[in-house]
């Protein structure tokens, strides 16, 4: 009997640790394919790519479950991939097209068939380059982009350094809302080449990538294109304030105060730099507002100069290029060497109207008195006898 209940026994243990196994083996067994025909595409919108694939073939049928997909992308020279989970087939964003892309892709799997557990495919990868024609040294130089006062776009250039005479720049620009690629229409110019671009009107630009790319022709050698991406906010460059005003209230007190730039850029988006000078002291300050309040350093102070430039701040924008400097304000105390400057030439003309009152007067008075004594000569006086 005791080797009977040892028999039921391990018979037991035998059956629940070939359940837990099998268990075990349905889990490690459920296994997913990477996505299909995952590749990198170009529509022709100069660094805004397409990233697109098909939904994988799937080992275990198996109706309720979840399927993702975490895609991870860079430019090849960058140190850190950017991560992106969908369950879309199709993801978009803006590359360098100076260098190269690349791309991989995997499935995750959730649900009922994973017993709550997720499954992970192994990684589908992809890349991509522009077809690199001419040398480095046939690029443009110096590419300047400005939005002034977030009204007018303008971008200026440099030849390439080593491009033969008949050598051309063209620019092309999109941005999303425009069906396809663009040629500027307004050049600038400088002995026939093209340096630069006037953009003509943009509708609504702002707070979207916008793509450059300023390739180059010429018929006896290839020109290596340039590729750009800004965002047009980040770019603008606002008019410097005016009507600067100082308001000097106490013997300490002074109000800096001058007008928001005009233009569409919103007063709430400005930050103002203060470059103040007190005598021959000078400090430069920040603040929000389109007015600011010191304290002189001294009641003795006899000169008070003041400029502003303004900025587009952090609440409206990542960037921003600061304004010229406006023109100087200044305010002037009155010295006592001036006040003597004064006060002695106007002593001496008050002394001088003075004398020449005072002869003015005696003179009058010596003529009256030869007028009546004339006259008593002429009229003698006669006695009255009673």
């Amino acid at each position: 009997m005791a080797f009977i209940r040892l028999d039921v026994r391990c018979l037991y243990a035998i059956l629940i640790c070939t359940a837990f196994g099998s268990t075990l083996s349905s889990n490690t067994e459920i296994k997913v394919n990477p996505p299909e025909d995952f590749e990198i595409v170009d529509p022709g919108y100069l660094g805004y790519l397409y990233l697109q694939w098909q939904p994988p073939l799937f080992l275990d049928n198996c109706e309720e479950h979840t399927v993702e997909y975490e895609l991870k992308y860079r430019n090849i020279d960058s140190e850190n991939w950017r991560t992106i989970i969908t369950k879309n087939l199709l993801y978009k964003d803006g590359f360098d097209l100076n260098k190269g892309v690349e791309a991989k892709i995997h499935t995750v799997l959730q649900g009922q068939c994973t017993n709550g557990s997720e499954v992970q495919s192994s990684w589908s990868e992809a890349s991509y380059w522009t077809s690199p024609q001419g040398n480095l040294e046939t690029k443009i130089q110096d590419m300047d982009c400005i939005y002034y006062n977030w009204q007018y776009l303008l971008c200026s250039w440099k030849l390439g350094m080593d491009v033969n005479f008949d050598t051309n720049y063209y620019l092309f620009y999109w941005y999303e809302g425009l069906d396809h690629a663009l040629q500027c229409s307004d050049y600038i110019e400088d002995n026939g080449k093209n340096i630069g671009c006037r953009f003509s009107y943009l509708e609504e630009p702002d707070y979207k990538n916008f793509y450059i790319c300023v390739n180059g022709s010429s018929e006896s050698q290839l020109i290596r294109p340039s590729y750009f991406i800004f965002q047009l906010q980040n770019i603008v460059k606002p008019l410097p304030p005016d009507y600067l005003n100082i308001i000097v209230k106490k013997s300490e007190d002074i109000n800096l105060e001058w007008n928001i730039p005009e233009g569409p850029i919103p007063a709430n988006c400005f930050i103002y730099e203060i470059k103040f000078t007190e005598d021959n002291t000078t400090w430069v300050d920040t603040t929000f507002e389109n007015e600011m309040y010191v304290t002189r350093t001294s009641n003795d102070s006899q000169e008070i100069c003041f400029l502003v430039r303004s900025k587009m701040n952090v609440y409206c924008t990542d960037d921003g290029i600061w304004s010229e400097w406006s023109e100087i304000e200044c305010w002037r105390g009155v010295r006592q060497e001036e006040i003597l400057a004064f006060l002695i030439p106007f002593a001496f003309i008050l002394f001088l109207i003075l004398v020449i009152t005072c002869l003015l007067v005696s003179k009058q008075k010596a003529l009256q008195k030869m007028i009546l004594q004339k006259t008593q000569e002429v009229f003698p006086r006669q006695e009255t006898i009673c």
